[in-house]
């Protein structure tokens, strides 16, 4: 029993139930493309869900506003970039590869790269400096120490 009142609870309160009755369009099709659009579309309160799935007031004006260009007969990107001219980019969960984001975009891999190439640069320098260490030491220090490492 209680874990279908669990079960009953999870499902109300799913994001399934974000979009309202009333906001779907009549034309499949139409909705179709509202619902692709509003999930690349982030909700400004929430940040981590998109439009489509999210309860936010302000989440429900832009699936409302997405619906209403579509009428206007918009095509995906052009309802899009109403909204981001709205909104500002902030609203994509993709930003667009251009200008300061292409700098963000790479930032991060390069950063990677680099410290990658310094990890091998430093346990090169460090091997190298162990094989001097050894070979500064004694004839007898060296069998010694060759003993140690073989057992």
């Amino acid at each position: 029993m209680l874990k279908r009142l669990s079960l009953c609870a999870a499902l109300l309160a799913s994001p399934v139930f974000a979009v309202q009755p009333d906001e779907v369009l009549k034309d499949p099709t139409l909705e179709g493309r509202a619902r692709e659009i509003s999930q690349v579309l982030r909700c400004p309160v929430c940040q981590g869900e998109n439009i489509d799935e999210s309860n936010a007031e302000v989440s429900r004006d832009l699936r409302l506003l997405v619906r209403e260009r579509i009428l206007a007969g918009d095509d995906n990107s052009q309802v899009v970039d109403y909204i981001t001219d709205r909104y500002g980019e902030y609203v994509l969960f993709e930003p667009e590869k251009t200008g300061a984001n292409l700098l963000l975009w790479f930032l991060g891999p390069a950063a990677l790269i680099v410290i990658g190439a310094g990890a091998i640069v430093y346990l090169r320098r460090r091997s190298k400096e162990g094989d001097a260490q050894i070979a500064a030491l004694s004839d007898d220090e060296a069998k010694r120490l060759k003993e140690l490492l073989d057992e």
